[in-house]
C-alpha cells in the first residue's frame, strides 16, 4: 500500500455538515470519505492506494479536483484498489456535489 498526503489552500468552506461517503473499496474502485477539515484555509487529501508508482499521477488529479472545487475546511480521505482517474475524479466530484452550499472564505 502506498500513502499520499496533499493540501491545498482553498477560498470554499462548505457550510457545517456530516462525513460524506462515496464510493466502494473493491477492484478498481475507491471510497471517498469528505469531513470537516481540522485547518479551515485549507482542503486536505489524505489517500491510501493499492497502486503503488502512481503519485504524479494521483497529484494532477487532486490540483485538477482544488482547481475546479477550491475547497477549504475539508478533509478528504480516499482508499483506492485501482481506480482510474476518470474513476477518482467522478468519485471526488460526487462527494463534492453532496456537500452543503459553500461561502467564499475572505
Amino acid at each position: 500500500m502506498e500513502h499520499l498526503k496533499f493540501e491545498f489552500t482553498g477560498v470554499q468552506t462548505p457550510q457545517r455538515f456530516d462525513a460524506i461517503l462515496v464510493g466502494v473499496v473493491g477492484s478498481g474502485n475507491l471510497e471517498v470519505l469528505m469531513e470537516p477539515g481540522q485547518d479551515p484555509a485549507h482542503c486536505t487529501l489524505s489517500i491510501t492506494t493499492s497502486a503503488r508508482g502512481f503519485g504524479p499521477i494521483w497529484e494532477a488529479v487532486a490540483q485538477n479536483f482544488q482547481a475546479r472545487h477550491q475547497l477549504a475546511g475539508v478533509a478528504i480521505s480516499i482508499n483506492d484498489m485501482g481506480a482510474t482517474p476518470a474513476v477518482v475524479s467522478l468519485r471526488l466530484d460526487q462527494a463534492a456535489a453532496s456537500l452543503p452550499a459553500a461561502k467564499a472564505s475572505a
